[in-house]
Order: structure tokens, then sequence, then C-alpha cells
């Protein structure tokens, strides 16, 4: 069941066997999150990359006095500090569970293992590329639309968030401060 589900998820990007993520489970940990538990600190070395089974999470840095939201998960998807686990080197990321949450969890050394077979190496490739596509994304539309034009998006692409996610945490990843979203949020 969970083979399938990692299936479904990334058969976006490539599809695999299912016979691959019946491999990819089997050198993984189920770890749940309690809402509000930090899942990576900041400044620190990430070792492990995860997929969200339930629940939701954030990635945040920290700026002047607060942490900023720089990315949002719910089911379905692969998280980490991709940062981090990719140079080996602490990073200003941090991740925090934004509900009660249960991950599969998957260790660096493990994550090499998987990348060091012919056709791991291409589901990380694959989610390299898309992981990196979606954040340049979000980075175009950070900087050419406005906080209302990206409020619009996300009601129409991720309506979820809007219910699931904390308003604070919407306006954070949005840029803006809780009010501006409220003011934005009467407008629709």
């Amino acid at each position: 069941m969970l083979a399938k589900i990692l299936k479904d998820a990334f058969d976006a990007y490539y599809e695999a066997p299912i016979q691959v993520w019946e491999r990819f489970v089997s050198l993984c940990d189920e770890i749940s999150f309690k809402k509000n538990e930090v899942i990576k600190q900041s400044q620190t070395v990430a070792k492990y990359g995860y997929f969200l089974l339930e629940g939701s999470v954030g990635l945040f840095v920290w700026k002047e006095s607060n942490f900023i939201c720089t990315d949002l998960f719910l089911e379905s998807n692969f998280f980490g500090d991709d940062m981090s686990l990719l140079s080996g080197k602490s990073s200003p990321i941090e991740i925090v569970a934004l509900e009660d949450s249960k991950t599969l969890r998957m260790t660096k050394a493990n994550m090499e293992i998987l990348k060091n077979t012919p056709i791991g190496s291409m589901l990380f490739l694959a989610g390299e590329q898309g992981s990196f596509s979606d954040k340049q994304s979000q980075q175009i539309e950070s900087m050419t639309l406005t906080a209302e034009e990206r409020y619009l998006k996300i009601m129409n692409e991720n309506p979820e968030w809007l219910q699931r996610i904390s308003q604070k945490h919407i306006a954070s990843y949005l840029g803006i401060t809780p009010q501006s979203l409220s003011r934005i949020r009467k407008k629709f």
C-alpha cells in the first residue's frame, strides 16, 4: 500500500515499477510528528528526507525577529532540507509539522544506497529536476505576481492549504502580514 502511494505521487515525474517503490519503502521508517514539532532545526545538517503520508509541514528560515515560511507541503509530497542533504552542510532551513503528521523517513545513507542503483539514480534525478523547476516557478511568481495574485493562485491550485494551514503561515509564505492577508481574504 505505501509503495502504491509513493508511485502515484511520483509518476508525474518518472514512472517506475512498483517494485522500485517497495524497495524504497524498505529503506524507510514510519515516523510521526505532533503539531508544531520541529522536524529539522535551523543551522543543523539534514540527516533525512521525508515523504508526507498524513498532515502538513512547512519549511522556514529566520529573518530578523521571526521565521519566514518558504514552502508548504500536504500529503503525498516529498520534503526535506534539500540544500543540506545535497551539500552535507548545515543550512538555515527549519522544518516544522503544522499538523499532527505521519511520514516515511529515509536516512541520507539509505538515499545513497538507492541512488547507487540505476533506477534509484533516475528517481532522484527526476525528483531533483521537478523540485528545482517547482522552486524556480515559485521564485518567479514571488517576484512577478502581487500577493493578491499569489493568493488567488493558492485558492485555485491549493485550496486545502487555506482550510488546513494557519493564516499566519499562509501570510508568511506570501511575504505579507496577517493583517494584509485578512484584507485580501475580505475581497473574496
